[in-house]
């Protein structure tokens, strides 16, 4: 399951002739992995199921978008992959008033 979220950065920077505004545009892709679940917790071991990749057992907005239909673990026990990408990144003199 893969996700995509757009955000857009906004960072002042002082410069000699005055502030700068540099807006950044990042698109964020979320993937969920390998499950995490220790089925063996409750008697002191370790197990995993095994599942390589979280599948949505229900469609998205639902309680059971967050489970997973390969093993019924809840999103949570698998691992959150996170990409960042920079798509385009610019500058702008602030109008501050100052000449």
């Amino acid at each position: 399951m893969k996700k995509r979220q757009v955000g857009v950065r906004r960072s002042d920077r002082e410069t000699s002739k005055g502030t700068t505004t540099t807006t950044s545009c990042t698109v964020r892709s979320v993937r969920y992995g390998e499950c995490q679940k220790n089925h063996a917790a409750n008697i002191g071991g370790f197990a995993v199921d095994g599942c390589r990749e979280f599948m949505a057992s229900g469609e998205e907005g639902t309680t059971s978008a967050l489970r997973c239909a390969a093993c019924g673990c809840h999103r949570n026990f698998h691992r959150r992959e996170v990409d960042y990408e920079v798509v385009c990144e610019c500058s702008s003199p602030s109008s501050n008033g100052n000449k």
